[in-house]
């Protein structure tokens, strides 16, 4: 069994339905603000690798606008939290380029040792909010090659093309090699 530590129960839905034996950690700990994903969860699996006992996942996700020079980006969290998906779109107003992309960043601590694996899935930003599923800024989000948004997709469609859906299943690969799923 494997320890997810996640505020966000959506998350640990998708990542469970690819990898089962997972229980959800629902814990504080501060998130630095970086430059990278990679140097925020650097940071948490340092962390708290001195505050929970085993192997545990944790994961960062950000959506990067190529015509805002990236944002939100390793800020996405905040913005979202801020601004919402309507003001994202507010900012994309006029803005011809919608070509953006999510990456996901999962680290795991396994046996004392830290691993990185990373997602990213390319796509653009729709013109308005579409869709009940997800969560975040999953409705307004559509894969390069689809139609629709995060948000129009059943979740195992999802997790095929998306980011953290790509960061998982290297993941599940990676646990496979050491033995501990099938």
């Amino acid at each position: 069994m494997f320890k997810i530590v996640t505020h966000n129960q959506n998350k640990y839905k998708e990542m469970k339905k690819i990898i089962g034996n997972l229980e959800w950690m629902n814990i504080e700990y501060p998130e630095i603000q970086a430059d990278t994903l990679e140097d925020v969860i650097d940071f948490a699996l340092s962390y708290l690798s001195n505050k929970i006992e085993g192997n545990f996942i944790i994961d960062d996700s950000g959506l990067f606008i190529e015509s805002l020079n990236d944002f939100p980006g390793v800020y996405s969290s905040y913005v979202y939290r801020t601004i919402g998906n309507e003001g994202m779109l507010k900012l994309m107003e006029g803005i011809e380029n919608r070509r953006a992309y999510f990456k996901t960043v999962i680290g795991l601590r396994y046996q004392g040792m830290n691993y990185k694996l990373v997602g990213i899935c390319h796509g653009y930003i729709a013109n308005e909010e579409r869709g009940k599923n997800g969560f975040g800024y999953d409705p307004i989000f559509i894969p390069e090659n689809y139609r629709k948004t995060f948000s129009e997709m059943p979740i195992e469609e999802k997790n095929r093309i998306s980011h953290r859906g790509k960061a998982m299943i290297k993941l599940r690969a990676l646990l496979h090699r050491f033995g501990e799923i099938q």
